[in-house]
């Protein structure tokens, strides 16, 4: 018998799995909108050299942002990548009516399913090429742990996040891939991986790195997912505190209208025997 769902979470331990989102942290793509945070009312008036603020508005804070849709820990919609039907346009298909708003809730959540590719990390070319992450290193993980089925959400644990770090030491994370050409780029999934992945009955992949795709060529495993109706989760964190199995996952976005894409909070729920 399944217990009541307060003595569940009485013996469960809730693991936060989204990044942090400030200024100064690389949690925007880094030749997209830059993220914003700034103060429009204060508890008081404060004059400075750097800028003043007011508390004209009354003796409350409160502050605006200027925040892209795919900033921080996020969701791809289908129609980040797939235009609509009768658009003409290449990819075109019912899937590029399915925007962040009319995602249906449980499939952005369930078992997680934790693989770890992060022996891949230190051997993409210093180019920004990403290495991928092919069909072989499923299946292995699959001989030890269980095919992957229906509702699994998959987590693809790159250890990308040690990189998301303040300032110029963060621009490992994303800027000198994509935009200097640098450094490596992130493991990603091959086209052949995320379609067994599909063909298995998964329709939510998660990853600890900026993007599912290649830094080096994002659009082809974007389409042939999103193309679907499944949904990527980007900017995840954490993902080493994670068994490979018995973890739930859970991601709730923003819920914008017809949004491409949202941020949100990622957690995993982990079971915790009682005292």
């Amino acid at each position: 018998m399944t217990a009541p769902l307060p003595a569940a979470l009485t013996y469960t331990t809730v693991v936060d799995l989204s990044l942090l989102v400030a200024e100064d942290l690389p949690c925007f793509w880094s030749t997209h909108q830059p993220f914003q945070h700034k103060t429009w009312n204060w508890f008081t008036d404060v004059r400075s050299p750097a800028g003043s603020v007011s508390g004209r508005g009354g003796p409350y804070a409160t502050r605006w942002m200027a925040i892209d849709e795919h900033t921080g820990t996020h969701c791809d919609a289908p129609t980040h990548f797939i235009p609509p039907e009768e658009s003409g346009l290449p990819h075109a298909g019912p899937a590029g009516a399915l925007s962040v708003d009319t995602l249906p809730l449980d499939q952005l959540m369930g078992p997680a399913a934790v693989i770890d590719v992060s022996a891949l990390a230190e051997q993409g070319a210093p180019d920004g090429t990403s290495p991928l992450v092919l069909p072989e290193l499923i299946t292995e993980w699959e001989a030890s742990h269980g095919e992957l089925t229906v509702g699994d959400v998959v987590l693809l644990r790159t250890g990308w996040d040690t990189r998301y770090r303040r300032g110029e030491a963060g621009h490992g994370y994303l800027h000198d891939v994509i935009v200097t050409r640098t450094a490596p780029g992130w493991p990603a999934p091959s086209v052949e991986a995320l379609e067994l992945l599909l063909a298995r009955g998964v329709r939510c992949v998660g990853i600890d790195a900026p993007s599912i795709g290649a830094a080096h060529d994002p659009v082809p495993v974007h389409v042939a997912g999103l193309r679907t109706g499944a949904v990527y989760i980007e900017g995840l964190t954490r993902l080493d505190e994670l068994p490979s199995r018995d973890a739930w996952f859970c991601f709730l976005p923003l819920k914008i209208e017809h949004g491409t894409g949202a941020p949100g909070r990622a957690v995993a729920l982990l079971p915790t025997a009682p005292a």
